[in-house]
């Protein structure tokens, strides 16, 4: 498949692209710079994507389009337009969209509420869970033709807990999984596993899954 990343360069994008690539997918990473360190068969586009027509260039001809952007930087405050920009080009080229979402988008028990909207959220990260969980009732409201999914990792993934490839993960719905020892983890690499594997086989559509062992 013909598989774009926008935001390939950051942790979750990085590891999704590497995962793709090396299963023979053609993938193209958009980012504001392209890696030291590029992975091979990878086409690098660099741009900006509320800017310039990098986005349009990088999405032509993609069969999906995965979104792991961050609310940071010049895109903090304006998460909504990034994603309503590429959900709409997404949309012309016929293409299914995976977003990548944080784990305060899920929830702690069947209809609670999603922990971005409770209090559990460090006040240094609130502003940040609370754009992202804002994207997710704007993709339930687009039309049944669009073929979307939201994918969010464990509490403990990112770069500052990056762990090892164990070939293995748990999916569940929008409640958060938890293991024996009520952790809540997975490493870079298996959750690129678990991407990509939804990728292939579409097992979802429509609708929020977690990804933790």
């Amino acid at each position: 498949m013909n598989i774009t990343v926008v935001g390939g360069t950051g942790y979750a994008g990085a590891a999704i692209v590497a995962e793709a690539a090396g299963r023979g997918h053609e993938v193209t990473s958009l980012s504001r710079s392209v890696p030291a360190t590029p992975v091979d068969g990878v086409r690098y586009v660099q741009g900006e994507v509320l800017e310039g027509d990098a986005l349009v260039t990088a999405v032509r001809g993609a069969d999906v389009v995965v979104g792991a952007l961050s609310p940071r930087g010049a895109l903090e405050g304006h998460l909504a337009e990034a994603y309503g920009r590429i959900i709409e080009l997404a949309q012309a080229e016929g293409a299914r969209f995976v977003l990548v979402g944080g784990w305060s988008t899920l929830r702690l028990e069947e209809g609670g509420p999603r922990v971005a909207d409770t209090d559990q959220v460090p006040a240094e990260f609130a502003g940040e869970a609370r754009e992202v969980a804002a994207l997710v009732p704007a993709l339930q409201g687009t039309p049944e033709s669009f073929d979307w999914l939201l994918v969010s990792p464990a509490a403990t993934f990112g770069a500052f807990n990056p762990g090892e490839r164990r070939g293995e993960y748990r999916v569940g719905g929008e409640v958060a999984i938890f293991d024996a020892e009520g952790g809540s983890h997975v490493s870079g690499a298996d959750f690129a596993l678990a991407v990509v594997d939804e990728i292939e086989k579409g097992a979802h559509r429509r609708e929020q899954i977690g990804i933790a062992y």
